[in-house]
């Protein structure tokens, strides 16, 4: 039987929701220790309130962290004995926390039930942590509101089933876009192979050479690659095979012919869909297959189920075309009073501020982004060339 440790000693206070006073008792779990009563609890506080039905907020989606980070917890708070909150994080040496999967996870929060309040120091001492950091949280969490040091757009798609198949839909809801898409997608078919989508792909290896587009695309625009760490292969090869009610991996695909020329990976809950890995074929970008994707991928889910597709925080230009409104998310550090809280905000905190800075202003984002496409273009250029592969034209599309 495995080990299973001991979680820290309970901790409680007394808090006001919905005007009352009801005492507030948390336990701290290890993700796979979460029972199935546990796991129904915090499935219905997702679905009493919109605002956490995003799948990054799941248990599913923590227990898959855990799987691979050893410092994965959940703080479970009880009110009367019952089950109303939960907080999944990371802890680190020295009691440092952070949001589970941060870096990853485009929504974080407590997801707790209607009413239901919590002291922020107090929930941290009873996690053991000095700090917590977190860079998407929901605009709701006001306990969390004084430790907010920025707030940024995240922006979304409301979509709805149209009437008709994908081209009535797409001139509908986009009808600046759908002309000049609808006539790549022939040209796309007249060209390679007829076109056709899969919204639920099942076959890994599609997985595997989205996975590969996606770390080339890295690569070559000079960002980190991601799929370079084992944890991050192993996490999403875990959430792809996951197909339950409240949570599922969904690998959608664009094919020409039996090629594949484009692929997205995200959980979906059951009205949210989180897009999150997109790429395309390198070989193909004059046919514009990642918006493609995206067209295709938001029509597909609203036939689905899906309400909303969460486009994530960050300013793209597909998603300013794209989006039909925007959410606000924070990010900040939550602390109490404790020396390794102050290292880690001296550290942490201007390091985030200058790359807010850049991201906000186009005229340094720019620059910055045309200086990380330049290295990325030359070391992607000199590993092509030490290994003897003629390297692809300029990325467009």
């Amino acid at each position: 039987m495995p080990h299973r440790a001991v979680p820290p000693p309970a901790q409680r206070w007394t808090s006001r929701p919905r005007g009352g006073r009801a005492d507030v008792r948390i336990t701290v779990h290890r993700p796979g220790e979460l029972t199935p009563e546990l796991r129904a609890a915090w499935h219905r506080a997702m679905d009493e309130s919109p605002e956490y039905a995003n799948p990054f907020l799941a248990p599913e989606f923590a227990i898959g962290v855990g799987r691979f980070r050893t410092g994965t917890r959940v703080a479970v708070l009880r009110e009367g004995g019952e089950p109303v909150g939960f907080l999944p994080y990371e802890r680190g040496p020295l009691g440092t926390g952070r949001a589970v999967g941060l870096g990853l996870s485009d929504c974080q929060a407590l997801v707790h039930r209607p009413g239901v309040t919590w002291n922020p120091q107090e929930l941290l001492r009873a996690c053991g942590l000095s700090i917590f950091e977190f860079d998407h949280l929901v605009r709701e969490q006001t306990p969390f509101t004084p430790f907010v040091t920025g707030t940024f757009a995240s922006p979304v798609i409301d979509v709805k089933p149209g009437d008709g198949g994908y081209a009535d839909w797409l001139r509908g809801t986009y009808p600046g876009l759908a002309k000049t898409t609808l006539k790549k997608e022939r040209r796309l078919g007249r060209d390679v192979g007829e076109v056709r989508f899969v919204f639920d792909e099942r076959d890994p290896r599609v997985l595997r050479t989205l996975m590969r587009w996606k770390s080339a695309q890295y690569r070559r625009t000079g960002r980190m690659d991601r799929f370079s760490r084992p944890w991050i292969v192993g996490l999403v090869e875990h959430l792809s095979a996951v197909h339950e009610e409240h949570f599922t991996g969904v690998l959608s695909v664009l094919y020409a012919g039996d090629r594949p020329v484009a692929a997205h990976f995200g959980p979906r809950s059951a009205t949210v869909l989180a897009a999150w890995f997109t790429a395309y074929d390198p070989e193909l970008p004059t046919y514009s297959p990642g918006l493609m994707m995206h067209l295709r991928t938001a029509e597909a889910a609203a036939r689905h189920g899906v309400t909303l597709v969460d486009l994530g925080r960050g300013d793209k230009e597909y998603k300013n075309w794209l989006k039909t409104r925007e959410l606000r998310v924070g990010e900040g550090f939550a602390s109490r009073p404790h020396p390794v809280a102050l290292a880690r905000h001296l550290w942490r905190r201007p390091v985030r501020g200058l790359r807010n800075t850049v991201l906000a202003h186009p005229r340094l984002r720019e620059p910055a982004d045309r200086l990380l496409r330049t290295l990325g273009g030359l070391r992607t250029r000199g590993q092509e060339t030490a290994a003897g592969v003629r390297p692809h034209g300029p990325e467009s599309g």
